[in-house]
């Protein structure tokens, strides 16, 4: 066990041989800190909260009462192999999140980046890929192996498919269940979710230029009224942009998926 000499813990709270507590962390009453567990600098676990697992916990991350961090996944494939769960800086975790490990079959790792926000009772489940600047909105999950792309915001008591990518800057709104990849800036909405248009209020609040807005309208509603295939108007669009927001929707429409694409109604 390495505490550091900076380290305030309350004398109700386990940490457990093994665990690396980093320069400044507090740990508020009645906490658990499992045996492989490391709190980068700064830290802080306000109170009831369990960090347990092969996980990593990044710089100056605050987790709220009643979450837990770092337990095993919730899928019968598990057969106890060790698995990690990695959190970047500067997150704020609310009251009773949960983030699960990852599995041998799915790479080992679930990733959180950093600057993000799970609001009450998100769940990121094994083996998903969660970016920078991420919000999760209260009750929103986030199923196994989903990717989910910078700057992407997930409304209160929406369902994200497992294997579902999300690209950067969309935005998912409340009571929404997502089964298909979202492209980037993209604007889903419905209890079965569908592609509305696209995030510019995001975009906006952003400071995008208004030429890039324009070029980024233009594109969807070629991919929306276009001929061909959905990956055919991408490529057709690839040849007509010099748009970086426009490639970005394009990269990954041509990117390998597991999974359809939510697509423009026509």
């Amino acid at each position: 066990m390495s505490i550091d000499d900076t380290a305030n813990i309350h004398p109700s709270s386990v940490i457990e041989d093994g665990a690396v507590v980093g320069a400044g962390v507090n740990i508020g009453p009645f906490c658990v800190v499992g045996p492989n567990v490391e709190l980068g600098a700064g830290v802080e676990l306000r109170s009831h909260v369990v960090v347990t697992g092969h996980t990593n916990v990044g710089d100056e991350t605050i987790i709220f009462p009643g979450a837990v961090i770092g337990e095993i996944p919730q899928d019968l494939k598990f057969k106890g192999e060790a698995t990690r769960l990695v959190v970047g800086k500067r997150n704020r975790i609310r009251e009773g999140v949960t983030m699960n490990t990852g599995t041998e079959g799915g790479g080992g790792l679930t990733q959180v980046g950093d600057d993000c926000l799970f609001m009450t009772g998100a769940h990121v489940a094994h083996d998903a890929i969660v970016g920078n600047r991420v919000i999760v909105a209260n009750q929103g999950a986030i199923a196994g192996h989903c990717v989910i792309e910078d700057d992407v915001i997930i409304g209160g008591l929406s369902g994200i498919h497992q294997w579902v990518r999300v690209g950067k800057g969309a935005i998912i709104g409340a009571v929404t269940m997502v089964t298909n990849d979202v492209i980037p800036f993209g604007l889903v909405q419905g209890p079965r979710g569908t592609l509305d248009g696209l995030n510019l209020v995001g975009l906006k609040r952003k400071g995008v230029d208004r030429a890039d807005i324009t070029a980024l309208r233009a594109a969807f509603q070629m991919l929306a009224q276009g001929e061909g295939a959905f990956q055919d108007r991408a490529r057709r669009l690839g040849q007509e942009t010099d748009s970086a927001y426009v490639q970005d929707i394009i990269d990954f429409v041509l990117g390998a998926s597991d999974r359809a694409y939510l697509t423009p109604e026509r």
